[in-house]
C-alpha cells in the first residue's frame, strides 16, 4: 500500500513543480512580449510624429510659396495697369492739347471772318450808293423811271417771244406731224412685213377616208342604227352616198366635227362598230380633243414667247383654234395680233412682253362666247379679272373694239394690231361668218327651253334635232315643243328654203350583271 501511494504522491509534486515552472516561463514570456510591444508603439508614435513635423513643414513651405506667387502675380497686374492709366493719360492729354491747338485755330479763323464780313459790309454800302446814283443818272438822261424802263423792256421782249414761241412751235407740230405719219406707216408695214401668219377659212365639212366602200355598210348598220347613234352623240350629219370610199362630216361647229372624225377613224381601224363601241369610241375623243386645246394653247404661249398665263385660260386659248370668225381662225389671228402688238411695241419702245399677252388673250372670250351671254369683250374681261391679269391687259381686252376708252399705249397697239390681221387681203369671209352664226342662232333658240337635254343643227341648217329628257317631257309636250319652236325659228331668223325641227325622246334602261 506505502509503495503504491509513494510513487503517486511523488508524481503529483512533479507535476506541480512542473505546472508552476511552466507558469513561471509563461509569464516571462508575456512580461517580455509587452515590453517589447511598448517599445514598438513608442517607435511608431515617435515616427509618426517626425511624419507630421515633416508634412507641416512641407505644408508650410507650399502656403509660403502659393503666397509669393499670388503677390507677384498681383505686383504684375498692378504693374501693367499702372503703365495702361499712364498711357489713358497721356492720351487724354495730348486731345487736350489738340483741343487747345482747334480751338485757337477757330478762333482765329472766326476773327478773319469777322474782318471780312465788315469788309464786305463796306463794300455792298459802297456798290448800292453807286447803283443809287448810276439809276439817276440814267433816270435823268432816259426821263424814264426805274418802273417804267423795266415795264417797257418786258413788255417788248415778251411780245418777240410769243411771235418766236408761236412760229417754233407750228413748225414744230407740222413736222412732228410728217415724221408721226412717216414712222407710223414704216411701223406698220415693218410688223406686217416680219409677220407672216397663213390664215386659212374653215369649212363647215370634214372628210374621212374609207378603205373601201363595204366599211360604208358597216357605218350605217342595221337599219341606221350606227349612222344615227354617232350623229345622235356628236351632233354631226354624216354624208355617206355623195363621195366613194370617204364619208363626209357636216357641221357648223368644229370641235363635234373633230370629235367625230377622231372617232369614226377609230372605229374604222377598230372594225368593230356598234352602238356600245361607238359610244366608247366618242367617249375617248371628247377626252382626246380636249387634251388636244390644251396642247394647242400651250402652243401657242411657246410660239409667241410669253408665259405664267392661267392654265384655265392657257385650255381656253386651245379652244380657240375650234372657233372662227367671219372664216378666220380665232387662235391663228390671236397669234398674229400678239405678234403685230410685240413687233410695234418694240418699235415704239413700250413693253414687248405685255403688248404681247394683250394681243394673244384680246380675243379670249370667243372661246366662251357660244355658252355665255354677253359679247366676246366682255367675256374676255371677265375672264381676265377673274384670272388676275393686269390692269394694262384688262383694258387692251376692253378696248380693242372700241367698247372703252385705252388707258395705255399697248392698248392703242393691240386695237391697231387687230386692225391689222382683219384687213388683211383673204383673211376674212363674211358668208361663213354670217351663215355659222344663223345656225348657232338656232341651237340657242332650241336650247332655251326646258327640258332639253342637247340640241344640233345639222344638214347646212336645213334640220335641227333636238333631244329632250323623258322624264321632264311627255311625247304631248314633245308636239308643241316642236310647234313653239318652228314659229320661233320663222320670227327671229332669215334663212333659204326650210327647216325641219326634229325632238327627239329615248328612254333607256342600263342594268349590270354581276
Amino acid at each position: 500500500m506505502s509503495q503504491v501511494i509513494i510513487p503517486i504522491i511523488t508524481g503529483i509534486i512533479v507535476a506541480a513543480v512542473t505546472w508552476f515552472a511552466a507558469i513561471q516561463y509563461r509569464q516571462k514570456t508575456y512580461e517580455a512580449k509587452i515590453g517589447s510591444a511598448e517599445e514598438r508603439s513608442r517607435e511608431i508614435i515617435d515616427e509618426a510624429l517626425k511624419v507630421a513635423e515633416t508634412k507641416k513643414r512641407e505644408a508650410l513651405l507650399e502656403a509660403k510659396e502659393e503666397s509669393l506667387k499670388t503677390k507677384n502675380e498681383l505686383e504684375k497686374e498692378t504693374k501693367e495697369r499702372r503703365a495702361e492709366l499712364q498711357r489713358y493719360e497721356r492720351r487724354v492729354l495730348s486731345k487736350e492739347e489738340n483741343l487747345d491747338k482747334k480751338s485757337e485755330a477757330m478762333e482765329k479763323r472766326e476773327a478773319g471772318l469777322n474782318a471780312r464780313e465788315e469788309s464786305l459790309k463796306k463794300k455792298t454800302a459802297e456798290t448800292e450808293a453807286l447803283y443809287e446814283k448810276g439809276m439817276e443818272e440814267l433816270e435823268k438822261i432816259s426821263g424814264l423811271t426805274s418802273e417804267q424802263a423795266r415795264e417797257y423792256l418786258l413788255k417788248s421782249v415778251e411780245e418777240d417771244v410769243k411771235h418766236d414761241t408761236a412760229k417754233l412751235i407750228k413748225d414744230l407740230e407740222a413736222r412732228a406731224k410728217e415724221e408721226a405719219e412717216k414712222k407710223a406707216r414704216d411701223y406698220v408695214v415693218t410688223a406686217i412685213q416680219r409677220c407672216a401668219a397663213d390664215h386659212v377659212a374653215e369649212t363647215t365639212v370634214s372628210v374621212v377616208q374609207l378603205p373601201n366602200d363595204e366599211m360604208k355598210g358597216r357605218i350605217i348598220g342595221r337599219e341606221g342604227r350606227n349612222i344615227r347613234t354617232l350623229e345622235t352623240l356628236t351632233g354631226v350629219e354624216l354624208i355617206i352616198d355623195d363621195t366613194p370610199e370617204a364619208v363626209v362630216l357636216s357641221g357648223f361647229d368644229p370641235i363635234r366635227r373633230e370629235v367625230a372624225r377622231i372617232a369614226l377613224e377609230r372605229l374604222i381601224v377598230d372594225g368593230r362598230i356598234h352602238p356600245a363601241r361607238i359610244e366608247e369610241m366618242v367617249e375617248k375623243s371628247q377626252k382626246e380633243v380636249e387634251s388636244m386645246m390644251r396642247e394647242e394653247g400651250e402652243a401657242a404661249l411657246l410660239e409667241v414667247g410669253i408665259h405664267g398665263i392661267h392654265p384655265e385660260l392657257v385650255k381656253l386659248l386651245g379652244k380657240m383654234k375650234f372657233r372662227t370668225s367671219y372664216g378666220q381662225n380665232a387662235l391663228k389671228h390671236s397669234i398674229e395680233v400678239a405678234q403685230l402688238a410685240g413687233l410695234l411695241a418694240a418699235e415704239v419702245g413700250v413693253d414687248v412682253r405685255t403688248a404681247k399677252r394683250a394681243g394673244l388673250l384680246h380675243d379670249i372670250g370667243k372661246a366662251i362666247d357660244h355658252e355665255q351671254e354677253g359679247t366676246h369683250v366682255e367675256l374676255g374681261v371677265a375672264l381676265c379679272r377673274k384670272y388676275k391679269e393686269s390692269a394694262t391687259v384688262i383694258n387692251a381686252v376692253e378696248a380693242h373694239h372700241g367698247d372703252a376708252e385705252p388707258q395705255s399705249l399697248i392698248a392703242c397697239l393691240v386695237q391697231a394690231a387687230d386692225t391689222i390681221s382683219a384687213a388683211r387681203p383673204g383673211a376674212r369671209r363674211e358668208t361663213l361668218e354670217t351663215y355659222t352664226n344663223r345656225l348657232k342662232q338656232l341651237e340657242d333658240i332650241t336650247n332655251s327651253y326646258k327640258g332639253v337635254d342637247k340640241s344640233y343643227a345639222i344638214q347646212a341648217g336645213r334640220e335641227v334635232r333636238i333631244m329632250v329628257v323623258p322624264e321632264q317631257v311627255s311625247d304631248d309636250d314633245m308636239v308643241l315643243m316642236a310647234r313653239e319652236i318652228s314659229r320661233r325659228v320663222q320670227e327671229e331668223l332669215q334663212y333659204p328654203g326650210q327647216i325641219k325641227v326634229n325632238v327627239i325622246r329615248e328612254s333607256r334602261v342600263t342594268e349590270y350583271a354581276k
